[in-house]
């Protein structure tokens, strides 16, 4: 299989999974809680998983399988490994917000090698494979040039931990007062999407799981932006960590 055939195999395998969210029954959502504050998982999500693991385990049996709503997570250390969201956005799934997303990571001997977002809302699917490129329905997309002071900040609430909504809504002020002004979206895979789409120029988190930003982050990267931890450092893929992404032109301390 070659390269272009894998990715297109994977688009295809996201794209039907998108189906299940567009005619989901909330009346038959059973939502239940997770650890941490407004932490919910639905069927759907789990409905989700276990369509994308069938299907992405299909088109590359080698690979372990990452899913957010797994209570044990595997190595990602060697050979190929799917980092999947099921449903990023799942309290805007669950009030019909429209803003929620299906996010495939694969990696590849620990690095991240393609990335797949998919928003089935607005029929969105950005795209990228390690040194091709960000590409947004098959069309190049790349970061905005724009500083800060003419760009937008988006920024999330790491709602599953409470310890970080002082730091994190001081940030977010700061920000507002050097920016054009600020978004929050609550779906951190879109959110990084929408920097790589030049449509933002900056977005921070400070608490994200891999599966949060193993799509999206490559996606950024290949759309000429940066993304590190919040410190500044190399992204994880084991571990959460606070996530912070600019167009290259934009800093945190702007």
């Amino acid at each position: 299989m070659t390269e272009e055939q894998l990715l297109e195999n994977i688009i295809h395998a996201v794209r039907a999974c998108g189906t299940i969210i567009l005619n989901a029954d909330r009346t038959k959502s059973g939502i239940d809680e997770k650890a941490g504050h407004a932490n919910f998982v639905t069927a759907y999500d789990k409905k989700v998983q276990s369509e994308l693991q069938k299907r992405l385990l299909e088109i590359l049996p080698e690979a372990v399988f990452v899913g957010e709503e797994e209570d044990v997570h595997a190595s990602v250390k060697d050979g190929y490994a799917f980092i999947v969201d099921p449903i990023d956005g799942t309290t805007n799934f669950i009030k019909d917000y429209h803003a929620s997303a299906i996010s495939v990571g694969l990696i590849k001997d620990a690095k991240r090698y393609m990335g797949v977002v998919y928003n089935p809302y607005l029929d969105e699917v950005y795209t990228a494979v390690k040194g091709k490129g960000a590409f947004l329905n098959g069309s190049p997309i790349q970061v905005s040039r724009q500083p800060l002071e003419n760009g937008i900040v988006i920024f999330g609430t790491a709602t599953y931990y409470e310890e970080y909504a002082k730091a994190t809504f001081d940030m977010a002020y700061d920000y507002y007062c050097k920016a054009l002004d600020v978004r929050r979206s609550g779906s951190s895979a879109l959110d990084l999407c929408n920097v790589a789409a030049g449509r933002a120029e900056l977005f921070f988190e400070l608490r994200l799981c891999p599966w949060d930003y193993a799509a999206g982050s490559l996606i950024v990267e290949e759309a000429g932006g940066v993304v590190t931890t919040i410190d500044g450092g190399e992204l994880p893929l084991n571990e959460g960590c606070g996530v912070l992404a600019t167009n290259a032109v934009c800093r945190k301390n702007d």
